[in-house]
């Protein structure tokens, strides 16, 4: 027979999805919500799913009133099919019965490639209701309505969606941008002061990675980002969510098909440390951990100079981060150290790991000193 030649063709597919910024989305005065339903779809009425994050309900305790009235008045656009209430927080991404059950709703509600799924909450419920919308149907439509700091200016932004599993954060999901985000900042008024501060760690990292005048500013006002200044900390979302969008579409590898992930600067121990703490850490306390560990490392190996390592520092104890590893023996810093293996084999390929070597300036190295990394964990290690 003879050889037949390969077929080999290339094609490109153009992502488009915006994050708007408002308050009170549901409020019978804000089209906001139904100009987004009719321009995707002039004609035809929507069929739409909502998920909605249990701490949100309760704080908001007529968030579904609100939603089935906004539904009302915009019917001729909008079909509610279903409100969904989800408990959130990252060990709820451990079950997958959670995941089966918003599939369920997915399937029992006709939801189709052109209806949406509306999620409200934290970063975890939208990683968990985002993989479930994309692997139903291969896709529906996702649009995420962040209600924490952490989601609001890095969670909800990204194009990743996921579950746990295997003891492994993140080991099951996707990558699949959202048709839109919609940044409500009245659902931050509600937040505890954990979760106030968790998200201001995701800014602190990308002004370390990225931007040292955004730094300069996070440093500046440190103590009014603490005590809830609605001003300064519109402005850090808002940068910090820019920053993060300009990365995905201008960085060459928005899937991360490569081995270079610099947004998760200081990520491979905070990872293992909310698996070790069984997740009473959160994310963004993880982080601020991580990068008080990466920083610290770096300047033992003479990367980072001391002022540099001590305005980081200063900067995220004056936010209110315990930068002190909850742990102390050598067992839990070998299970810790285990992270950057499971890093690397998260990422594929060979280990890459983002440290600084100032502020603003990024440097990714191959190796790790696993000897001065652990007198970097046992310098920083609760006492």
């Amino acid at each position: 027979m003879k050889s037949l030649p390969n077929i080999s063709r290339s094609f490109n597919v153009k992502f488009d999805y915006t994050l708007y910024f408002t308050e009170n989305l549901f409020s019978l005065k804000n089209s906001l919500f139904f100009d987004i339903m009719k321009s995707y779809d002039k004609k035809n009425k929507i069929k739409t799913l909502f998920v909605i994050d249990n701490g949100v309900y309760n704080s908001h305790d007529k968030i579904k009133y609100e939603i089935k009235n906004y539904c009302s008045k915009f019917s001729n656009k909008i079909e509610l099919k279903k409100i969904l209430i989800f408990k959130g927080g990252e060990i709820e991404k451990n079950s997958k019965n959670n995941l089966e059950k918003i599939l369920k709703s997915i399937n029992d509600e006709n939801i189709c490639r052109h209806s949406f799924v509306i999620v409200i909450g934290g970063g975890a419920i939208i990683d968990m209701v985002g993989y479930a919308s994309t692997i139903a149907h291969r896709g529906v439509k996702l649009i995420r309505i962040p209600t924490t700091v952490l989601a609001q200016n890095d969670a909800a932004v990204g194009v990743k969606n996921s579950i746990n599993e295997f003891g492994k954060k993140n080991f099951l999901g996707t990558f699949s941008p959202p048709h839109a985000i919609i940044n409500d900042f009245n659902f931050l008024k509600t937040l505890d002061q954990r979760d106030w501060i968790s998200g201001i760690a995701e800014a602190i990292k990308v002004a370390l990675i990225k931007d040292s005048i955004f730094f300069d500013f996070i440093e500046k006002n440190s103590k009014l980002l603490a005590e809830r200044n609605k001003n300064k900390m519109s402005y850090l979302i808002y940068k910090c969510a820019e920053i993060h969008m300009n990365h995905i579409t201008n960085g060459g590898d928005p899937f991360e098909n490569g081995s270079s992930r610099p947004l998760d600067f200081g990520h491979w121990s905070a990872h293992k440390l909310e698996h070790l703490t069984n997740y009473k850490l959160r994310h963004g306390e993880a982080v601020a951990i991580g990068m008080a560990l990466d920083v610290t490392y770096s300047n033992m190996i003479g990367l980072l100079n001391q002022k540099d390592l001590t305005r980081i520092l200063n900067v995220l104890e004056a936010i209110g981060f315990h930068i002190k590893i909850p742990i102390q023996t050598n067992v839990q810093i070998d299970n810790l150290l285990g992270g950057i293996q499971e890093f690397r084999e998260h990422l594929g390929g060979k280990l890459t790991i983002t440290l600084i070597k100032n502020i603003g300036t990024k440097i990714d190295v191959n190796k790790i000193d696993l000897k001065i990394m652990r007198n970097a964990i046992t310098k920083l290690s609760v006492k």
